[in-house]
């Protein structure tokens, strides 16, 4: 039964569908039609046997055929033969009308009294004669003869008589004609194969739509594809025959070659770390040496030469603190490389999320209160331990404060942290008021080198990600400019 569920035998076993209800209606109208044709045979044959018949009756007595049509038309020969029948002439051997149905062509009398009878020459408007070859010689005396009859609703037939006393007489019969003698009659028979023509039309556009549109989908996704959009998976997959196969094959593709960019991708992370890595340790060596003796000589110039004066002296306490807290900024750059560089060893821990929160606010509450930021903590129901190293996990937290505080640092603003827990984690957002972060740069804030500040170094954030990534934590951040950011940073419970 497995073929029946392919592509192929599906279409092939649709189309001997529509093919064998085509020709199973198409016999059953032609069955009909036989039987309309065989009945109309019947009736016109019990006609032609009815007038026959009345005119015999006609001719072997002196009763005229009205009267016998009154009184046996219901019985011997039945309405319905007798419905078909237009007229009856009787003919003598000479030629002459001695009686007929219709009043037209019957005998009168004259003024005397005297019976006029019609020659069957003057007879006008006789519908034409067929099956003219049984009346051999005498098919000259009748003035309706025709070799190719016209496409009147009425037809003549002629049957002789042969009369033991009076030669041959001839009994004429005009009855209806059951050939289509106008176009809708011609058109009628062929309307129900028109139909179905029709339908199996209709029914093969939709067939063709119907097996066509997976390609038509499958073109589409493979431009998706190559438009870079891996993401992008075919809907039909499940389906049993070619085009499903074919639709899980190509998701299956587009997962791969979607596993592939992401493993470039890492592996273009794992050659920049590096790069990295290589640098700040070049860096390190190179230049915190020389940083360490500026800063001994700072120390060393302030205790022995600062000037007695006091204008001089406050001075040159001012530029030789602003000497070394630039010497200490560099010093924290260098830092922050050779954290990014190296992967973190953490010491990982039961530890209280609060504690950790509370100790990182300490750094910047001076800095807060000068700024008039009001920060508040809040706690949603119990909350437990998460697995943690504090004193790495300390780091994130403070740089998400300090960058709290800088986005705040003109108008002032609330700092709010909200600590919820989850099924399997407890959640920390972190919320200002600052001016937000514009739409365009929120999927490049945990990007390294990435920074907004004209003295950052964008390794901030990227950090705080890759320590909450080795906590297998998650960091997210949602913002609105003038309205503030959030950060919500997701870590998991302690077993």
């Amino acid at each position: 039964m497995k073929i029946f569920s392919t592509f192929r035998m599906r279409l092939l076993s649709i189309l001997a569908l529509m093919l064998i209800t085509t020709l199973s209606v198409q016999y059953y109208l032609n069955l009909k039609t036989q039987d309309e044709n065989i009945k109309r045979t019947e009736e016109r044959e019990q006609a032609l046997l009815a007038g026959f018949a009345l005119g015999l009756n006609s001719i072997t007595s002196a009763t005229y055929l009205v009267d016998f049509a009154k009184k046996e038309g219901k019985t011997l020969y039945g309405d319905a033969a007798l419905k078909r029948i237009k007229d009856i002439l009787i003919i003598n051997n000479d030629w002459i009308i001695t009686d007929a149905l219709a009043e037209k062509y019957r005998p009168y009398s004259d003024k005397n009294g005297k019976a006029v009878f019609i020659a069957l020459k003057d007879a006008k408007d006789l519908p034409p004669l067929i099956e003219t070859e049984k009346l051999g010689a005498d098919i000259d005396k009748f003035p309706n003869r025709q070799s190719i009859a016209p496409s009147d609703d009425v037809e003549a037939h002629a049957i002789p008589v042969e009369t033991t006393d009076q030669g041959r007489w001839y009994v004429m019969v005009i009855d209806k004609n059951d050939r289509p003698d106008t176009l809708a009659k011609v058109i009628q028979p062929l309307i129900p194969t028109l139909g179905i023509l029709l339908l199996s039309t209709i029914g093969a556009f939709f067939l063709v739509w119907r097996f066509t549109r997976p390609i038509t989908n499958l073109s589409q996704a493979a431009k998706r594809v190559a438009d870079g959009d891996l993401n992008f998976r075919l809907e039909n997959a499940h389906k049993s025959d070619e085009m499903g196969r074919l639709a899980m094959q190509f998701n299956e593709m587009t997962a791969e070659l979607e596993k592939t960019r992401e493993l470039q991708t890492q592996l273009q992370e794992a050659e920049k770390s590096a790069v990295v890595g290589r640098l700040a340790s070049a860096i390190a060596h190179e230049i915190r040496n020389p940083l360490n003796y500026i800063n001994l000589t700072l120390d060393h110039l302030r205790k022995k030469f600062t000037p007695a004066d006091a204008a001089r002296k406050e001075t040159f306490e001012k530029l030789t603190r602003q000497l070394k807290m630039e010497v200490e900024r560099i010093n924290q750059q260098i830092s922050d490389f050779l954290r990014y560089s190296r992967p973190p060893k953490l010491n990982i821990q039961p530890v209280s999320v609060r504690s950790v929160i509370d100790d990182s606010l300490r750094i910047i509450e001076p800095q807060a209160a000068e700024q008039n930021i009001l920060i508040s903590v809040v706690e949603r129901g119990e909350i437990p331990l998460i697995n943690a190293d504090a004193e790495v996990l300390r780091s994130v937290f403070s740089n998400l404060f300090i960058n709290a505080s800088q986005s705040m640092e003109k108008n002032g603003g609330n700092l709010n942290v909200i600590i919820s827990q989850g099924t399997k984690c407890v959640t920390i957002e972190v919320k200002d008021t600052g001016g937000g972060i514009p739409e365009e740069n929120l999927s490049k804030v945990f990007q390294p080198y990435f920074s907004t500040k004209e003295t950052g170094t964008g390794l901030g954030l990227a950090i705080a990600k890759k320590i909450i990534d080795e906590h297998r934590g998650k960091i997210e951040v949602d913002s609105e400019i003038g309205s503030g950011s959030c950060f919500r940073v997701s870590l998991p419970k302690a077993d």
